[in-house]
């Protein structure tokens, strides 16, 4: 086998630099909370793919309904020939995510296909053409959803033009505004839209119920059931992007649940198939249905493979109870985060998030200045020590922590370990 610098040197070669990755060492395999390079190091992951590893890498019932659907077809096409594993993927959705009205579902490859389609389906269904979002947010590298997106480097730089007819409001972010409550800041994004917009021109208000790329921001309490109150009166869709935060990486199968939040429209990836490319949008019945037939769709979009993937990592969540252990997750990491940041000598301003969504931001001490220096830092000596950490924020000084779910306390206790003295 090649050595990850030989390996390294081939993806020079033959690999758009466009494409960046964390480390430079090339995994050969992958278990619940590991993963093992070429060279046999084992490193302790925090990271899960970005959030998608949920119920691990290659976790049994995801494994045996891959191989099993391998042999009986892989591809037909579902608008073409349709098969009964898209169907149930659609019903298991519908009956997950919150809100007990009646819904539909489509089925896709990526989240930024997912928000597109949502958006898509909130336009067509409204007849309005704005579409609100939020500082920090991140939804997607697609033209629109770059356009929904916050952060110019290193997603939008140079991109343009994007899509139009899309409006950023402010977010209730506790640590940067001012210390308003969820109700205040929600008030002022509200009152954004309705000078800067007109309530009767927005078909949808978009928000990540936690911000991801952004820097795991978790709003302050009351600011989505208001914003959720006002998108109703004003009969805006409210569509909620629980692509990172979904499949019980909070500690609730979906964000929204924490506080009884019922979006018209879910959009959803990464952790619902236990690693591969699926994507969904679920919402009300009367929103999904209102799209003309042909209207929605993709030639992979619900691929079978992905399907069983999908059916199987929903049934482990469910026997693991991998809600349950998104909090035992919680329970361990936030005493330990909170130690190393009162160790920091003022470096680290907050540690946030939610279940095993989890993340530290590091300012200049003393103040609320961002220190992304510092941020890389620490994650390099993470690295280097065989941790596998990510940064995100929009100011590039957020350390954030997505263990899967199955990972186990010695793992985590070994990881935080050498979290701690990266920090040291």
């Amino acid at each position: 086998m090649m050595s990850s610098e030989e390996l390294h040197k081939r993806r020079g070669a033959a690999v758009a630099r466009g494409v960046g990755s964390v480390i430079n060492s090339y995994v050969d395999h992958a278990s619940g909370g590991t993963v093992t390079d070429v060279e046999g190091r084992e490193w302790i992951d925090f990271a899960a793919g970005i959030a998608v590893t949920n119920v691990g890498n290659s976790a049994p019932r995801v494994v045996e309904a891959v191989r099993a659907q391998v042999e009986r077809f892989t591809h037909t096409c579902f608008m073409v020939a349709p098969y009964e594993s898209y169907v149930a993927v659609c019903e298991r959705l519908n009956a997950l995510t919150p809100g007990g009205f009646e819904k539909r579902s489509a089925l896709f490859n990526s989240g930024a296909e997912a928000v597109e389609n949502a958006v898509k389906i909130a336009r067509h269904a409204t007849g309005r053409p704005a579409v609100v979002v939020f500082d920090h947010a991140y939804h997607g590298r697609t033209n629109l959803t770059m356009a929904l997106t916050a952060k110019n480097m290193p997603y939008k730089h140079r991109f343009g033009p994007f899509a139009g007819e899309v409006y950023r409001v402010p977010m209730s972010y506790p640590l940067r505004d001012g210390g308003l409550s969820g109700a205040e800041a929600a008030a002022r994004a509200v009152e954004t839209v309705e000078k800067q917009v007109g309530a009767e021109n927005v078909a949808a208000l978009l928000i990540e119920p936690i911000q991801g790329e952004g820097g795991f921001v978790v709003p302050a309490p009351g600011f989505l059931p208001a914003l959720r109150e006002w998108a109703t009166a004003a009969d805006v869709v409210f569509i909620a992007d629980e692509i990172q935060t979904g499949f019980c990486r909070t500690g609730d199968w979906f964000a929204c649940d924490h506080e009884r939040v019922e979006p018209d429209l879910v959009a959803l990836a990464k952790g619902i198939a236990g690693g591969l490319p699926l994507a969904a949008v679920t919402g009300r019945a009367e929103l999904m249905d209102a799209v003309h037939a042909g209207g929605l769709g993709g030639t992979y979009g619900g691929n079978p493979i992905a399907c069983a993937a999908a059916l199987a990592s929903i049934e482990t969540m469910h026997e693991l109870d991998l809600v349950a252990a998104a909090r035992r997750i919680e329970s361990v990491l936030v005493p330990r985060l909170r130690a190393i940041a009162e160790r920091s000598g003022g470096r680290v301003a907050e540690v946030r998030g939610r279940g095993a969504m989890l993340a530290v931001e590091l300012v200049q001490p003393g103040t609320v200045t961002p220190d992304p220096v510092g941020t890389a830092a620490v994650s390099a000596a993470c690295h280097s020590a065989g941790l596998l950490t990510l940064t995100c924020g929009t100011y590039g000084n957020v350390l954030r922590f997505l263990p899967p779910l199955v990972i186990s306390d010695d793992e985590l206790e070994r990881g935080l370990d050498i979290l701690a003295a990266a920090f040291d």
